[in-house]
């Protein structure tokens, strides 16, 4: 069977198949007690959580588009609004402005609070594992969290890199990841992924998708604006798929 004939199914499929579910704007505590803002696309208690995480410059917007194709695969999905960002599809980043008005750093390394906050929040909802999907700088984040917390089931990292002060501080990290991981990026960024990559030591827990077109950079790559986004969610789905 062709890709396009598997990826036509898929979509088919979903579009048969589409479960109840309930949206909320919820708040829960960071790490260091600022307040987080996320929204919540509830399926079920006995599903387990993607927890997803935005871009820099962005906010939770950033998955108005995608959050519902997840919960269509059977997922719990929680969008959650770092510190470090500003607005997207018209959603403003309400983290990032407390911790604005709080004089708080909003430095991309600063997010860790809020992530260790969300990880929380989903540890008190469910004993599931849950998956860890990040976007940009926040896919960096995620795959160190995933080497440290054992309730990861796997890692959904989009365009991640080392975009923090000290050169290596994802690659040295990241060694001892034993969880399944995704990574996708758009073309011009498929070798500088690879190699961040490639400091993990079991390689076969590693899949990378590298599109034959251009691209985009981060989680963006699903939406339908980008002309390449069917062959995203392919490589997506097959992921899902082959760790359920």
């Amino acid at each position: 069977m062709t890709k396009i004939s598997v990826l036509s199914l898929l979509i088919a499929f979903m579009a048969l198949n589409k479960p109840a579910m309930s949206q909320q704007k919820i708040i829960f505590p960071a790490k260091d007690g600022l307040e987080v803002t996320a929204d919540l696309y509830f399926l079920s208690s006995e599903k387990p959580y993607v927890i997803l995480f935005h871009q820099a410059r962005y906010s939770r917007g950033e998955y108005i588009e995608i959050a519902p194709k997840i919960v269509n695969l059977g997922y719990n999905c929680l969008a959650v609004d770092l510190r470090s960002g500003n607005e997207v599809n018209a959603v403003k980043n309400e983290t990032a402005q407390r911790a604005r008005e709080k004089g708080l750093p909003t430095d991309y390394i600063h997010a860790i609070a809020d992530i260790e906050g969300a990880l929380k929040y989903v540890k008190s909802q469910t004993d599931l594992p849950f998956i860890l999907w990040g976007s940009s700088y926040s896919a960096s984040l995620v795959l160190v969290q995933a080497a440290k917390d054992l309730r990861t089931r796997a890692v959904i990292a989009f365009s991640p890199g080392e975009y923090f002060d000290k050169s290596d501080f994802v690659s040295s990290q990241i060694q001892n990841i034993s969880v399944p991981v995704l990574v996708l990026s758009s073309k011009g960024e498929c070798s500088s992924v690879k190699e961040l990559v490639s400091s993990i030591k079991n390689q076969k827990l590693v899949t990378q998708y590298c599109p034959s077109e251009r691209g985009r950079h981060g989680s963006s790559a699903l939406w339908k604006s980008n002309p390449s986004n069917k062959d995203y969610w392919l490589a997506l789905t097959m992921f899902f798929n082959k760790i359920k």
